[in-house]
């Protein structure tokens, strides 16, 4: 009782100077009220100290933790009440020192302002040995600026451990965790990542977007020797490698990756092991597994299902390399291990993938033996770029592959797959090939704290309330201020009168009230018209959904550059949805420029969608989503899709997209366009590209069963990768075929362009 007494007088002597935030609680515990008294109880710390943060919203608090516990007395910064100390606007957290635990604590409603939200180190010389960070939560604390890089959490010094904290919506540009050994002091660290969950990550649409990174390019060649193991990776979407191992000497085993699309990928350094890792595809696009490259890794015991990527996305990976590669280019694949893994249902197996002018060096040295690839009917998923006859085959099992492309150890049979009660396929017991039949997936309640709800990523249109609204001047403006995340607003028929911009800033929905008539969606109620540059503007957190409305531009000003739909001009965090449905958009011609959707720079859809609707008269583009002109590989939206619409009297082109330079970390965009017309559309003086669809640098496009009259050309350009283009069942009137360029690939179109028909009038 002395000795706790003396503690507490002594931190409370050293704030006594009008800095009443220290109270005295249990034996060695000190609970603080403010910063002040913080930082003077920083100071007294001791072997089995405890500095406890009262309940409540700590504003613009950069901690800085330190001291020197020992393993058997570490100090420890933990909150009252777990979840319960919110640490908002400017905040972040450093820690060094030797044995110091951080704990409870919740990073929200603000953004770091530096470049780390949790470091371990208060320096370049001083960093944190044998500490723990546990049950601690980041929760969307973003940099407003979408293309600021900073972290979430970087693990500096040795024998350090990250558990059961909860990471969820990191946004911006930026590695969401990452190991780094840029010093000796942080090498051959014994690093302990755990029972973390790692909740989802948007599209950033760029690269930059890894969940997890272990090391850099430059000091791939030292080892790191982290263990990942029992975390969960919930639709961790950012770009293509969800993990970048770019170090050696690793452990990444007992993982679940939930729909992600990307992959675990070995990018750097050699002598990694990945083993007991669970990944389930459900079927989403470009969800992939494992990518191999580099030298003696081991891959063992893993099970893939549902996964669709492919390219350097795919279920299985294995890459050529560059013969003698510097250092952040591809080493070759030598002495790989590949056995007991399970791939089912899914669809690429790539090997020697990536093999070009620069990636001549196929795999040497390698096994691939004990594996399970099963798909029912029995597809044949494997594609080999290059020879791989470096790769030994050996027992593997393939369920009635009629004519596989490896012969060589590999038996086609029947296979049966059950269900077991971990939620894993298996075989019958006769198949000696796949992972251990006692592989049970970590859970995702296992994981991150359970104090701090798990929701999910964005809300659906159409789940908050339906709120009628009566035509009239600005009635619709109104209606929408007063709107929650959700909510539908259903107008009747009548006119809807608009004289200010409106600002979408969470998911709504706005709808007629009436059915469409017949399939002239003008037909229609609810009727609007606008007299500013734009009817709406998306904001950060706003997505919309029209149907059955009839807009007009006949109001707008007199000036360049109108739109109906716009994105803020400013950077925007969140992305955005778009959905048209049985709409007609007429009268966009007040002037030059006006386009129906306008996109700024730093501001990304996850998908736009127009069905069943019509835009006429247009001094613009439809979709001009060109804004990213930096060439890095940056670009305004995922998935672009038109389908069963017209557009007449377009000057600018339907769709004006760009993706440029010729980074390979991203996906997209897509592009589809399907039973549509196209009439008169491109020839307009400012539609710089000529064309009446230009798509450049778009990864996926399928333009199929539309018609297109007296109309500029589609006009494709592929960037990068091995962009998929399909142009096929068209019909091109008083248009010329489409134009397809490959700009960096020196190979010959890639593009299948069949079953057209091209008429004169």
């Amino acid at each position: 009782m002395i000795k706790r007494l003396t503690f507490s007088l002594t931190i409370c002597l050293v704030i006594l100077t009008g800095l009443a935030g220290c109270t005295s609680a249990r034996d060695g515990e000190t609970l603080v009220a403010d910063q002040a008294a913080f930082k003077a109880a920083v100071k007294a710390l001791k072997p089995g100290d405890t500095i406890v943060l009262k309940n409540g919203a700590w504003q613009d608090f950069e901690i800085l933790f330190t001291g020197d516990g020992t393993a058997e007395a570490p100090i420890t910064l933990t909150a009252e009440t777990p979840g319960s100390v919110i640490l908002s606007g400017r905040s972040n957290l450093r820690l060094a020192g030797e044995h110091l635990v951080v704990k409870g604590l919740v990073f929200r409603d603000g953004y770091t302002p530096t470049s780390t939200v949790i470091a371990y180190r208060r320096n370049k010389e001083h960093l944190a040995n044998n500490s723990r960070v546990t049950e601690v939560v980041i929760d969307n604390y973003n940099n407003p600026e979408r293309f600021e890089t900073d972290f979430w959490v970087l693990m500096y010094g040795k024998n350090n451990r990250f558990d059961h904290n909860h990471l969820v919506g990191k946004r911006n540009k930026g590695v969401t965790m990452a190991v780094r050994l840029n010093t000796e002091a942080s090498q051959e660290n014994g690093h302990l990542i755990d029972h973390n969950y790692f909740g989802p990550r948007s599209i950033l649409g760029a690269n930059g977007g890894e969940t997890l990174r272990i090391g850099t390019s430059h000091y791939s060649l030292t080892n790191s020797n982290t263990v990942v193991e029992n975390n969960f990776f919930d639709r961790t979407n950012g770009e293509l490698e969800v993990i970048s191992v770019k170090s050696g000497g690793n452990i990444l085993r007992a993982n679940t990756f939930f729909e992600a699309r990307g992959t675990l990928t070995l990018r750097h350094g050699n002598g990694n092991l990945i083993e007991d890792n669970v990944f389930f595809g459900g079927g989403k696009d470009h969800t992939g597994g494992i990518r191999v490259i580099n030298a003696d890794q081991t891959v063992r015991n893993n099970y893939m299902e549902g996964l669709k990527g492919y390219r350097f996305g795919g279920a299985f990976v294995v890459m050529n390399g560059v013969p003698n590669s510097p250092i952040n280019r591809y080493h070759q694949v030598k002495n790989a291990l590949i056995e007991h893994n399970s791939i089912i249902d899914s669809d690429h197996i790539q090997l020697a993938a990536g093999s070009d002018q620069e990636r001549a060096a196929v795999p040497v040295d390698s096994r691939f033996r004990h594996n399970l690839i099963f798909n029912d009917p029995g597809r044949d998923i494997f594609t080999l770029y290059d020879d791989v006859s470096g790769i030994a085959f050996e027992a593997n099992a393939l369920n009635n592959v009629a004519n596989p492309q490896l012969t060589t150890g590999f038996l086609s049979e029947t296979i049966v797959m059950t269900r077991s009660a971990s939620g894993l396929k298996l075989p019958q017991a006769s198949i000696d090939a796949g992972v251990r039949r006692d592989l049970v997936p970590i859970a995702k309640d296992a994981t991150g704290v359970d104090w701090y709800e798990k929701q999910e990523p964005e809300v659906a249109f159409g789940t908050g309330k339906t709120i009628d609204v009566a035509p009239g001047e600005d009635t619709l403006v109104a209606a929408v201020a007063q709107a929650r995340p959700g909510d539908t607003l259903v107008l009747g028929r009548g006119d809807y009168g608009v004289s200010r911009t409106i600002e979408i800033t969470v998911p709504l929905s706005i709808r007629s009230g009436e059915p469409v008539a017949g399939d002239d969606p003008a037909e229609s109620g609810g009727r609007i018209r606008y007299s500013r540059s734009a009817l709406f503007e998306i904001r950060g957190g706003g997505s919309l959904s029209l149907y059955g409305l009839n807009i007009s531009g006949v109001d707008a000003p007199d000036s360049a550059g109108n739109s109906v739909i716009r994105t803020s001009k400013y950077s925007m965090i969140k992305n955005y949805r778009l959905v048209v449905d049985k709409c007609a958009f007429t009268d966009l011609d007040k002037n030059h420029s006006f386009n129906f959707l306008s996109a700024a720079p730093s501001t990304f859809a996850d998908m736009i969608a127009i069905k069943d609707s019509r835009f006429s008269d247009a001094t613009g583009a439809v979709l001009k989503l060109d804004r990213e002109l930096d060439d890095y590989g940056i670009y305004n939206a995922e998935y672009v899709s038109i389908s069963g619409s017209a557009f007449e009297n377009i000057q600018g082109a339907v769709a004006d997209i760009y993706r440029g330079g010729t980074d390979e970390s991203t996906f997209g965009p897509h592009f589809t366009l399907t039973s549509s017309r196209l009439a008169n559309v491109g020839h307009g003086k400012r539609n710089k590209s000529g064309a009446s669809l230009r798509l450049h640098g778009v990864q996926v496009t399928s333009i199929e069963g539309s018609i297109f009259e007296r109309s500029r050309p589609i006009k494709v350009s592929h960037t990068v990768g091995e962009p998929v283009t399909h142009i096929t069942a068209n019909t091109f009137v008083a248009t010329v075929m489409p134009e397809v360029v490959e700009l960096n690939s020196g190979l010959e179109n890639t593009a299948l362009i069949e079953n057209n028909v091209l008429k004169e009038q």
